[in-house]
């Protein structure tokens, strides 16, 4: 049996209790680290700190960004692929949220609307680029990550661009400041919602739609996908596009966040992004995976970095941990079975 005829049993249960457990491997590792976590807490007036409202909420948000570029990462990689220009986009689009809106005085929507379409059309340049010249998503997107930054230090004359607030000249909309608040009498924070909503729609996208079969199918079998009839070169482009827009989405989080946009923002974030799709069980030779696995691997780590801050841990440290949680979840893909893949 191949990997796209398998493909409906990684969405049903019933697959026995190895099926179970390597399907959901991300959610009950972020469940055991969310258990060491309470045990470890430190307590604070008679009241474990980590399981503080505000301190949870925290941990959604400060994996935010991350969290909505894996997602689209984890489109990416379902086909096969990877995408090392995300960190950059994210720096490219901080960048011109802060120029448009208060450099050149752009209206929030129109000046967001074109951030995101810089987004789409840089990823969508990046799936023509792989799909019409063969060339190996690593590589361009490994261009794609120096284009980016390049532009994004141009753009900026090399220097961070901070965003200030008002209705004059040089000022950007107060709405835009919203991106840095919390809701829901001030606990949720609004770049925590902005992930969960697009992580959800990213669920249902890969769970009803047409689209998300031949995502599988590509990955599973390219070539068998292409000879059953599946437009894989349209596919891919899209996916990337998608992947562009995401990083997009992201920048723009980030600069409203900070208040400031920098042509150095997001260095890195791919490979954290990168690390929450492995974490969350999707495999890096595509085929196999899904987005509630990102949004659990991309919370393990989040739950992993604050309980290990909370105890004052060296940074070093935390790096060592959290590396050798990576490897931990790539190595049981390696030992999945073939018949619960």
């Amino acid at each position: 049996m191949t990997k796209v005829e398998a493909l409906p049993d990684l969405a049903h249960p019933g697959g026995g209790l190895l099926a179970t457990l390597f399907r959901f491997q991300s959610l009950f590792g972020l469940v055991l680290v969310f258990i060491a976590a309470v045990v470890y807490s430190p307590s604070k007036n008679g009241e474990l700190v980590f399981l503080d409202s505000g301190n949870l909420f925290n941990v959604v948000r400060s994996m935010s960004e991350i969290g909505i570029l894996a997602v689209g990462m984890t489109l990416v990689i379902l086909i096969g692929g990877i995408d090392l220009s995300v960190g950059s986009v994210l720096g490219l689009a901080s960048v011109g949220s802060a120029v448009l809106l208060t450099e050149n005085d752009l209206g929030l929507v129109p000046a967001v609307l074109t951030v995101l379409a810089i987004g789409l059309g840089f990823g969508l340049l990046q799936g023509f680029a792989i799909t019409s010249f063969g060339i190996q998503a690593f590589i361009v997107t490994l261009a794609g990550m120096q284009i980016a930054r390049g532009l994004a230090r141009i753009w900026s004359g090399g220097q961070g661009v901070s965003i200030t607030y008002g209705d004059g000249p040089g000022q950007a909309p107060e709405t835009f400041s919203l991106l840095g608040e919390r809701t829901f009498n001030g606990l949720v924070p609004i770049p925590a919602l902005i992930f969960l909503v697009v992580a959800a729609l990213a669920v249902v996208l890969l769970r009803v739609s047409a689209f998300s079969r031949h995502v599988y199918a590509i990955g599973g079998n390219e070539k068998a996908a292409r000879l059953s009839g599946v437009p894989v070169k349209r596919v891919k482009i899209v996916v990337f596009g998608l992947c562009g827009l995401l990083a997009a989405l992201a920048g723009i989080v980030h600069a409203g966040q900070l208040n400031f946009g920098g042509p150095n923002d997001g260095a890195m974030y791919e490979l954290d992004a990168i690390a929450a799709v492995v974490i969350g069980g999707t495999s890096l030779m595509g085929g196999r995976g899904s987005v509630v696995g990102t949004v659990a691997g991309a919370l393990l780590v989040g739950v992993l970095r604050n309980i290990l801050g909370l105890n004052n841990v060296d940074s070093n440290v935390q790096l060592l941990v959290i590396g050798l949680v990576i490897v931990l979840a790539a190595g049981l893909q390696r030992l999945r079975p073939a018949s619960v893949s």
